[in-house]
């Protein structure tokens, strides 16, 4: 029956309150907002939701509200959408409108499993769930709130990252109003440890137009002590009320609980919160306790029914103790004749108070309960949970594996993998003959290895194929013993371990017999095909994969053949950027396709889609990383290697033809899908961050660097930093990053592609640092980084020359090369060439729309020098058109720098005085102020020396000047220079 809980009064929160309430009335108006509220456990983010909800319930809004749960390391997927599917599907008001979405029965367990893919499409599950929330908006205004995050699943955070970024905020097309929606989600902040799986979701969050984080920050004094004293009918003394404000510490439920406890007959107030709680839970009666300890053990929130059966009370005595639980405000009443604590606090003190061997009965009495006939599909992981905290192992064994495949099913493979591990950990400690019948370790932990790559976790598939690799025993059957040696070897490959993925795929290959043929020795062929050709072992790729080929026609293992396909483009000559290879690779997508094999497909649209990239196709590469991505979605293969490479590929693209605000806006889009954006496929944004002048993407980039190695990664790291240090004129740093990023990317000996264009940007700041000491007269230092600019100038050659698989770079690598050409011009011949940076310019004609622009910049420069001053003009003024559309504002402050030293344009007026002098002689003034000479005065400003000195003798004479220090003094008072300029 249900019950009414006394509610405590919403204190100290006006701000806060009509912050929400702004967000709600344009929502109601049909601007779809989210706001996430953090906050410490305690402070007051369930009382400020729960206010906002009534009030938008009062003011016809439909109110739905889905809960996070803590059950430790076991997972329940998408918990907290599953429940709000339950509150509507038990409301006949909201029918209708679910009988035209199968994706709430499909969640809520009912559901058809999907038996065109290894796992269900979460795009479509996802989409399912944002078309249902979003027609019941059109219907009548909707307010979800989710408490909890920090409690959330993983499948959870990705749906409801996919909600946020793509699906229920987003305006519909041509100015219509958008769903009259809004999603409050709390957590709590003081939870979110540095390596918590929720920060990073809540970092991208935040930055989406249409979501705002609300943090709820400890209450001031004079608030606790109005909330203490409105929480009791009798006044309190006031040296109680300032002793509870002091132990409050701004907190509300602390502040709470410590005016509860004024009760207790124990003298004095405990000084842990737990004691408190404790305190007030014995003063209850004895058969209260009992139903609080009970439901303490089924977790925050329990049903009437699951809890009358475990706890064995009769209904008139469960129902009397509930009601004086309510009452007392421990328990509170919610939707469906269920029952929670008022705060996760309050359980987790009960439920530490009980003793250890109570505890096991309990939840082996909550398993057995959750195991009966008429249990929930999605019930595995929680009675995973209850039988292992009861110690009954072998159940908790069957219950783990069961969750695993309902994850699986249900496309979770995050969940998945915590679900096989969870089982691994039992496996030993459950007798033989009482494990589930089924596979061994060695296979269950291949399984987890699948699932860890499928989640993104390549590192720890690494680890479990290791550890498979030493759970097999002296009898192992050799085929098994192939495959655990080849699926390591694969999996090192993916984490740039290539020598020993080398060697693992050798001595799978060596385990079993080439002749007769079979299935598992043509997939470790097609391993060692695939670490041999990344060490370098060309010839004896070729001659594996050769012979694997017709192997695999023969025995008809269709996908096997389409992998050794792929390999065979390159190693036999037409690389994947020829015609000749794409028609390879398309036969290899179609054999993958038809035999169900979607990582060998995604490895050929990955390479179909390179290969455009290589070759200059850049409009024709988009089609392929859509739909390798697409592909991906559903497999349920996101996070898995290809598809990281696709979303990077993809971005790239954008940046390179100069769609960079479109780069940004799909960033924020690609990271609804799945996991997080991961670090290389952030590369697109931070290259146009640092275009546009920010400072923090070199800081960013710096940030990738951390953790594992990460080729690609690393990779983006380093242009970012090279360039940025080319950038800022610390040649030192730029050839630092340059050199010391080419030899962690160096694989088996081979540079990477990317060599060229990092000695370029190297090769750039040694330019500008040569010119500097040229007009200096350092004849040392313009020798010294002469030779550095020739080793750099070397290296970007020799890269042109050796690109993948050895071959000559393609139409981007001949523009690169373009580029360091021209750059040593500046450097060898002691000015640029006008024809070396023409070159450059048609070079980038149809790749990077921004390196171009760089190059025309330069060329201007090189046209000002060469006294060309009309076509310098012209070039300056597309650098000028096309900085100004990409909003590259770094290029556009070199530019104009360039059009005031060359007078391609006429400055404003310097200030007070300004008129005085001509525009020239302002030049002239500027330099002059920086203690520049008369012939480095000429060099910036592309006049003579003798030009510069005539200028200077004019302002020393209308300035009434005797001297350059005493006219730039003069200056300095009349506000004719800047203030930074100082006389060196």
């Amino acid at each position: 029956m249900p019950l009414t809980s006394l509610t405590s009064p919403l204190v100290g929160r006006e701000d806060e309150l009509a912050r929400l309430t702004g967000v709600l009335d344009r929502a109601r108006a049909g601007e779809a907002r989210a706001v996430l509220v953090a906050g410490d456990a305690g402070v007051g983010k369930t009382r400020l939701l729960d206010e906002v909800a009534g009030r938008a319930a009062a003011a016809g809004t439909t109110v739905l509200t889905g809960h996070c749960v803590d059950l430790g390391d076991v997972g329940l997927p998408y918990l907290p959408f599953t429940e709000i599917l339950g509150v509507l599907a038990a409301d006949e008001r909201f029918a209708s409108v679910l009988a035209g979405h199968p994706v709430a029965e499909r969640l809520l367990g009912g559901g058809p499993d999907d038996a065109t893919d290894a796992a269900p499409s979460r795009l479509r599950l996802f989409e399912g769930v944002a078309a249902l929330l979003t027609e019941l908006a059109d219907t009548a205004p909707l307010l979800l709130v989710l408490e909890d995050l920090h409690w959330a699943d993983q499948s959870s955070r990705d749906l409801l990252r996919f909600l946020l970024s793509r699906g229920v905020l987003q305006r519909p097309a041509g100015g219509t109003p958008g769903h009259r929606l809004a999603l409050f989600a709390s957590y709590r902040a003081d939870d979110l440890h540095r390596r918590h799986p929720l920060r990073p979701l809540l970092a991208e969050l935040v930055r989406l137009p249409s979501v705002e984080r609300l943090e709820l920050r400890p209450l001031p004094d004079a608030d606790v002590a109005r909330l203490v004293r409105s929480l009791r009918e009798q006044r309190l003394p006031d040296t109680t009320v300032r002793r509870i404000v002091e132990r409050a510490e701004g907190n509300a439920f602390y502040a709470e609980e410590l005016v509860a406890a004024t009760d207790a007959p124990a003298p004095g107030v405990p000084s842990g919160l737990a004691d408190v709680l404790l305190i007030r839970f014995e003063q209850l009666s004895e058969t209260a306790q009992q139903a609080l300890r009970t439901a303490a053990v089924a977790g925050r929130r329990v049903g009437h029914d699951l809890l009358r059966d475990a706890v064995g009370l009769p209904e008139e005595e469960l129902e009397s103790a509930l009601r004086e639980a309510v009452e007392r405000q421990l328990l509170v009443s919610g939707d469906g004749d269920t029952y929670s604590f008022r705060h996760a606090l309050a359980r987790e003190a009960v439920y530490a108070d009980l003793l250890p061997g109570e505890r096991a009965r309990l939840h082996g009495a909550f398993a057995r309960l959750l195991a009966g006939p008429d249990r929930r599909p999605d019930s595995a992981a929680e009675r995973a949970h209850h039988y292992r905290e009861s110690h009954d192992l072998p159940e908790a064994l069957a219950a783990s594996l069961e969750a695993a495949d309902h994850a699986q099913r249900i496309g979770a493979p995050a969940e998945e993998l915590r679900h096989v591990e969870a089982a691994l950990d039992l496996w030993t400690a459950v007798d033989a003959t009482a494990r589930p019948a089924g596979p061994d370790a060695v296979t269950l932990t291949l399984r987890a290895s699948a699932a860890a790559v499928h989640a993104g976790e390549l590192h720890r598939a690494v680890s479990l194929t290791r550890s498979a690799l030493a759970g097999l025993g002296q009898d192992a059957d050799l085929e098994l013993a192939a495959r655990v040696r080849y699926t390591l070897a694969g999996n090192l490959l993916e984490v740039d371990n290539l020598e020993a993925a080398y060697a693992y795929s050798s001595e799978a290959l060596g385990l079993i017999p080439a002749e007769p043929p079979s299935a598992t020795w043509v997939w470790a062929a097609a391993t060692h095909v695939s670490t041999a050709r990344q060490v370098g072992e060309h010839e004896t790729a070729r001659r594996v994969a050769r012979q694997a080929l017709r192997a695999a026609e023969a025995l008809g293992v269709t996908d096997a053949r389409a992998d050794l396909l792929i390999s065979l483009t390159s190693l036999e000559g037409h690389n994947r950027a020829t015609p000749e290879g794409r028609e390879r690779l398309l036969e290899a997508r179609e054999l993958a396709r038809r035999a169900g094999n979607a990582p060998v497909e995604l490895r050929a649209l990955f390479n179909l889609a390179i290969g455009c990239f290589e070759s200059g196709d850049l409009e024709e590469c988009l089609p392929w990383t859509s739909e390798g991505l697409d592909r991906a979605r559903r497999a349920g293969l996101l996070s898995s290697p290809y598809p990281r490479e696709m979303r990077y590929l993809r971005l790239l693209v954008r940046y390179t033809l100069g769609h960079w605000d479109e780069v940004l806006r799909e960033s924020a889009e690609d990271a609804g899908e799945g996991r997080a954006v991961d670090g290389h496929a952030l590369g697109p944004g931070l290259y146009v961050a640092l275009a546009r002048g920010d400072l923090g993407a070199a800081d960013r980039a710096r940030a990738l660097l951390k953790g594992p190695f990460d080729w690609m990664a690393r990779m983006v790291a380093a242009v970012v930093l090279t360039d940025a240090a080319a950038l800022r004129g610390d040649a030192e740093d730029a050839v630092r990053w340059m050199r010391s990023s080419v030899e962690a990317l160096t694989e088996a000996g081979t540079r990477p592609a990317v060599t060229l264009r990092l000695a370029t940007l190297a090769l750039a700041a040694v330019a500008d640092t040569v010119s500097e000491l040229r007009r200096a007269g350092d004849t040392a230092g313009v020798a010294r980084w002469t030779d550095t600019a020739a080793e750099l100038l070397a290296d970007a050659r020799w890269s042109a020359e050796h690109g993948y698989d050895d071959a000559p770079q393609g139409p981007e690598g001949r523009a690169w090369l373009a580029r360091a050409e021209a750059e040593w011009s500046r450097v060898g011949a002691g000015a640029p060439d006008p024809a070396a940076w023409e070159r450059a310019v048609a070079a980038f004609a149809h790749s990077d729309t921004y390196e171009r622009a760089r190059c025309r910049l330069r060329l201007a420069e090189a046209l000002l020098a060469a006294d060309r001053r009309q076509e310098a003009a012209a070039e300056a003024d597309a650098v000028r058109l096309e900085a100004d559309r990409l909003g590259a504002t770094v290029l556009r402050e070199r530019l104009d720098d360039l059009a005031r030293r060359g007078r391609l344009t006429d400055p404003a007026p310097a200030g007070t005085g300004a008129a005085v002098l001509t525009a020239r002689e302002r030049d002239v003034l500027r330099l002059l102020a920086l203690g520049h000479s008369n012939r480095r005065i000429g060099e910036e400003l592309f006049i003579s020396a003798k030009t510069a000195s005539v200028h200077v003798s004019n302002i020393l004479a209308k300035l009434d000047a005797a001297s350059r220090t005493e006219a730039v003094a003069v200056a300095h008072r009349r506000g004719l220079v800047a203030p930074e300029a100082r006389s060196s």
